[in-house]
């Protein structure tokens, strides 16, 4: 009788894209350009997936920062949220296609991730100004491209829970 255990699986590939420890050397390992995006991701939905299919194909590797649990209770967005636990958030878009990398990050804004990292094309969604899109001055200043890109599909989190609700 064959039987099967799960004591000695190996990592998941999603895994193996979630960046942890030495941020910066983890980042070297990817091919360039390298391109950068940020946000909660709570509910992973369709603007989401193309979204961060259109930010990869600028470059050779997307590295996603997603706000920590307490990053997410501190933008306003309801005191439910985040839905999902940002382990949840890291898994699920760390197991797309289009992304090579996921990072969390803590504080209310990725500054400090975009400082170390260096990203050569900044993205961030079409309702983000360019002058807005926090690291925008050190991506220029450092000879990449920051990008506000245009939604296709008009869908938000917050959206999808009012659905919900109602």
């Amino acid at each position: 009788m064959n039987t099967a255990t799960t004591d000695n699986l190996l990592p998941a590939h999603y895994e193996r894209k979630m960046a942890g420890g030495d941020l910066a050397k983890f980042c070297q390992r990817l091919p360039r350009p390298l391109v950068f995006t940020n946000g909660c991701f709570d509910i992973l939905h369709r603007g989401h997936i193309d979204y961060l299919d259109q930010a990869r194909q600028l470059g050779e590797s997307l590295i996603v920062a997603v706000n920590s649990d307490a990053s997410v209770k501190r933008q306003n967005k309801g005191e439910d949220r985040p839905i999902n636990p940002l382990e949840d958030r890291m898994a699920l878009l760390a197991s797309l296609e289009s992304v090579d990398a996921v990072v969390v990050f803590d504080d209310d804004t990725p500054l400090a991730v975009i400082t170390e990292i260096k990203p050569d094309i900044l993205v961030k969604g079409g309702d983000w100004a360019v002058e807005q899109i926090v690291g925008a001055d050190l991506v220029v200043a450092n000879g990449g491209q920051v990008v506000s890109m245009a939604f296709r599909y008009q869908r938000s989190t917050t959206s999808l829970l009012e659905r919900i609700r109602s």
